[in-house]
């Protein structure tokens, strides 16, 4: 049986009315989503380009494959939303604090789409289940870094986090919000690192981890691998670890 996920694209330009640009939106949906009529967690992902793309520059995480071999197991109860990059705009659309490197951060207005454009669409649009407990947010690189921000200043929206070789180095404001934050709901958190992303890039996620295990609420699973580079095909190697720890 054919178990991979059936993929939508949604829009090749869906409005972004917040940012005032467009962007492709696809959707993967369980294999069997028509033969059923149940509902279904959802996880929302940055950097759409690289997660299922075979011509991706850089590789991709082959999330595709990644579901079917879940789905295999018994486990197809995931729709996962992919949102396009916006190639050039990337860095400052990602970016949760204005620095001095990077003066035009965007990332606020970018998870207002996602909050309050995108997620009521897909909510109407497909049998997910709406509440935070079975929503997640997730990303690698400013995608690991956005998504964690999203985790602790909209806690109330995404109950589920996967944080991937997040880019700690663009500001020490998020090691400040994270000594701060209270989970004031039950939370799950996967967080990677590779050891060999850059010479400081372990350490600072290692103190991250460090603030993070302290914290009520929060279900914590913390990943390394020290020959890990900062490339989608280490994060694809953890990407159906990642699901089976958030959702099954």
């Amino acid at each position: 049986m054919n178990r991979y996920p059936k993929i939508e694209i949604i829009d090749e330009a869906y409005e972004i009315p917040q940012l005032g640009r467009s962007r492709r939106i696809s959707v993967l949906l369980p294999f069997d989503y028509d033969q059923t009529d149940k509902e279904y967690a959802v996880l929302y992902l940055h950097d759409g380009q690289n997660l299922f793309n075979e011509y991706a520059p850089y590789g991709n995480w082959a999330v595709d494959k990644a579901l079917k071999l879940l789905a295999d197991h018994g486990y197809s109860d995931l729709i996962v939303v992919a949102i396009d990059h916006g190639g050039e705009l990337r860095i400052k659309e990602l970016l949760p604090y204005n620095t001095q490197r990077f003066r035009e951060s965007e990332g606020e207005l970018y998870l207002n789409f996602m909050m309050h454009t995108l997620k009521p669409m897909i909510d109407s649009r497909y049998r997910v289940r709406k509440g935070r407990e079975s929503t997640g947010i997730g990303g690698s690189s400013l995608g690991g870094l956005i998504s964690l921000y999203a985790g602790f200043n909209f806690s109330s929206v995404f109950g589920k986090l996967m944080i991937f070789s997040p880019s700690l180095w663009v500001s020490k404001k998020i090691y400040h919000e994270a000594e701060f934050m209270n989970f004031h709901e039950p939370t799950t958190m996967y967080l990677y690192a590779g050891g060999m992303e850059s010479p400081t890039h372990l350490q600072n996620v290692n103190k991250l981890n460090e603030i993070l295990i302290q914290k009520d609420n929060l279900t914590l699973r913390y990943v390394t691998n020290p020959e890990g580079k900062h490339q989608e095909v280490f994060w694809g190697e953890q990407f159906p670890m990642a699901v089976d720890f958030l959702y099954i």
